[in-house]
């Protein structure tokens, strides 16, 4: 007998609208988090509500207001990941029922897991759609999953699926994306990554030794699986080999950094600034971390980086496009779910 099973795919989330009001909210419910910051109660209360989400929702909001714009209206990550949700219930089985959640913002994980909790299901699967592991992504995802599904007085079986970084398949797709473009055409390809804090590397590594001492740039270290930087590594070097550059045609980078405390280097606008600066013109960029675009990549990369870049000598910044909703992405996922 087939098991009358849940399929829950859950993305970080977005503003209902790219107005102060909703960012503020949007904000405030994700840097609460304390796993992504990871500071004690108080001083993360402070810090949050008083000083970073008042300061940041203005800003913040004018930049949602360019992404919505870009997309109708929408958020891309919500209008993908429903466009995803419809075309994998289409693909998948009948005994399965796929719905989509975000961490952060609406549709909320704890109304749709209550949905799903009526719905009675023999078992749970849960996608965190990250292709690397972070507590602050993935990990916060696995742990208010449980805190809901805990709460339940008839608990189902629940496989929460992991990380996805080397997965064959996945570096395909996102190759064949660059490989649109005519890679010949460009000075420099750039793999930035959305960045963490050092302290989260950190307390990832168990043997308690510290993120600048490893080795992982040059090679992946199998003793860190879930490492986030020693993955966005591997990535980048599988990557390179499926669209065949050459070493010193391409560079890795972290973006988005928030605050004065030390994050995971190189930075993106500084790679960016020499890159322009040592004489590249046109620059190719992928951001393997995001299976759909937002506003870090169509707002951060494609308008904030571009203007650092022609202040440094450059001319023309393209970023090549996330998964999204491509056919070889819903593939992808049926085949990572029907594993399961």
């Amino acid at each position: 007998m087939n098991k009358k099973t849940g399929i829950l795919l859950v993305n970080l989330g977005t503003p209902d609208s790219p107005s102060v009001k909703d960012v503020r909210k949007y904000l405030n419910e994700f840097l609460n988090d304390d796993r992504v910051i990871d500071l004690a109660w108080l001083k993360r209360k402070l810090l949050v509500n008083l000083i970073i989400v008042p300061l940041r929702a203005p800003k913040s909001a004018k930049e949602y207001v360019k992404l919505f714009k870009m997309f109708d209206g929408e958020s891309p990550l919500l209008k993908y990941g429903l466009i995803l949700k419809e075309k994998l219930q289409a693909k998948i089985a009948e005994n399965y029922t796929v719905e989509l959640a975000m961490r952060y913002g609406n549709p909320s994980m704890d109304s749709v897991l209550e949905k799903m909790r009526k719905e009675n299901y023999d078992k749970i699967i849960v996608f965190p759609m990250y292709p690397h592991y972070a507590a602050s992504s993935m990990g916060t995802v696995i742990e208010k999953t449980n805190k809901i599904i805990n709460k339940w007085w008839n608990i189902p079986e629940v496989v929460t699926m992991g990380q996805f970084y080397n997965n064959p398949e996945f570096i395909k797709a996102f190759a064949n994306r660059a490989k649109k473009h005519v890679i010949a055409d460009y000075d420099h390809v750039l793999f930035s990554y959305h960045g963490l804090p050092e302290r989260h590397i950190n307390k990832s590594h168990l043997m308690g030794e510290s993120c600048v001492n490893c080795n992982c740039p040059k090679e992946y270290l199998p003793e860190e699986p879930l490492c986030y930087k020693n993955t966005c590594y591997e990535t980048t070097r599988l990557l390179v080999k499926e669209i065949g550059l050459d070493e010193g045609k391409y560079s890795l980078s972290f973006q988005s950094r928030l605050g004065k405390d030390p994050w995971i280097q190189p930075y993106t606008d500084d790679v960016i600034t020499a890159l322009g600066k040592n004489g590249s013109k046109k620059i190719l960029v992928l951001s393997p971390a995001f299976v759909s675009d937002c506003l870090e990549t169509c707002v951060e990369i494609s308008e904030e980086y571009l203007e650092v870049f022609e202040q440094n000598g450059g001319e023309k910044l393209q970023l090549v496009e996330s998964l999204n909703d491509g056919e070889d992405w819903v593939d992808i996922v049926h085949d990572l779910v029907s594993k399961q």
